[in-house]
């Protein structure tokens, strides 16, 4: 009898800290993706990637054009070339191809590391604000709607308006019709 009440409380006592632990809990949810695309910031950091991937894209056609003028120009000389010239020349031209190949592939590194570090300190402030705001109104977890996933959380409150308190937070204003997704560049 006794193990039984000594069991009855234990239970009573684990219950009874459960039930205060979900009081305690506050979740809360945003969309990074938004808030970044609506920083002042952004307009900048688009202008820029703009005008950096042209550039990279000039450097790639102009390479390009250059190998195809010596496929061309190969070509054309091919008949009159000697077995030996023709090899070296082929030599030539695959070793040009794949250097091609290769500075397209070093132009889209080069590109996504620019993005990245551009974009760092829109980051860091957004999730800094992130910070503040859940510290000041006492959410315990912030989770971050993703677009074009299912979503992660499976229960808020309607009213929850944890990105509108980090949007003004970071002084930005949200659109009266929230986008499904950010166009941040790529």
């Amino acid at each position: 009898m006794k193990v039984r009440i000594i069991l009855s409380a234990v239970a009573l006592f684990c219950l009874s800290f459960v039930a205060k632990a979900q009081q305690d809990i506050k979740i809360g949810y945003t969309n990074v993706e938004v808030l970044m695309s609506l920083m002042p910031e952004m307009q900048q950091i688009d202008a820029d990637m703009q005008d950096y991937g042209k550039q990279l894209q000039t450097n790639v056609q102009t390479k390009t054009q250059n190998f195809q003028r010596e496929v061309q120009s190969y070509q054309q000389a091919a008949q009159t070339m000697t077995e030996e010239a023709r090899a070296t020349k082929e030599q030539e031209l695959t070793k040009l191809r794949d250097e091609v190949a290769k500075y397209e592939q070093d132009a889209q590194v080069s590109y996504q590391r620019k993005l990245s570090e551009l974009l760092e300190p829109v980051q860091t402030k957004v999730f800094n604000a992130i910070n503040a705001v859940a510290a000041e109104h006492n959410y315990t977890h912030i989770l971050s709607e993703t677009a074009g996933q299912s979503p992660v959380l499976l229960y808020t409150k309607e009213a929850d308006k944890f990105t509108e308190l980090v949007a003004a937070k970071l002084g930005i204003e949200l659109p009266e019709q929230m986008p499904e997704e950010a166009d941040l560049p790529q």
